[in-house]
């Protein structure tokens, strides 16, 4: 005799269906947007690395790279108050409008060194310049401590940038000197 089974019954569910699902707000949406592009951007940053290792490059230190001088109506901040500050802020000045050169105070394109600099901005005073020129040499010896002049540190240089920024020290220092 043949074995019965018993019958199921197929109107009433054995599970509950799920819920539908609901609307994600923009943060969800937004947080799911960002996790997709952090992991396609990790993955080309790999592809990059794959396909380029083969290159031999050296690292190129930009602000070395940059040389001219920044557009001549860039102007003058305001003026330290006492006069050995001052005139190196106005030599640091007269550096970014008109131009930083080596191995000669004033080039063909009237770019100054920074000797020539602080000589012109001094403006037939010895003594001034005589002054500014110590407390440029005393804010370059407190980072180059082998430098013998003015001139010997400008010209062992290929841009301006250090040698622009020892010139604002130098202002600062000044400042704070009272003189």
């Amino acid at each position: 005799m043949p074995q019965t089974r018993p019958a199921v019954d197929q109107a009433t569910p054995t599970t509950t269906p799920p819920a539908p699902p609901t609307a994600l707000s923009l943060e969800e949406r937004m947080a799911f947007v960002n996790t997709a592009m952090t992991a396609r951007l990790d993955e080309a940053a790999v592809v990059y690395e794959v396909n380029t290792a083969h290159i031999a490059t050296e690292p190129v230190d930009l602000d070395e790279a940059v040389t001219v001088p920044l557009t001549p109506t860039l102007q003058p901040p305001t003026p330290y108050p006492t006069p050995v500050a001052a005139l190196l802020q106005r030599a640091h000045h007269r550096l970014l409008t008109g131009g930083w050169c080596t191995g000669a105070l004033v080039d063909a394109e009237g770019a100054r060194c920074l000797y020539g600099a602080i000589h012109i901005e001094a403006r037939g005073d010895q003594s001034l310049e005589s002054r500014g020129l110590q407390v440029l040499m005393d804010a370059i010896r407190r980072q180059f401590t082998d430098v013998d002049s003015v001139p010997s540190f400008n010209d062992s240089f290929t841009s301006g940038r250090t040698p622009m920024q020892m010139l604002d020290q130098a202002a600062n220092l000044a400042d704070t000197r009272g003189l």
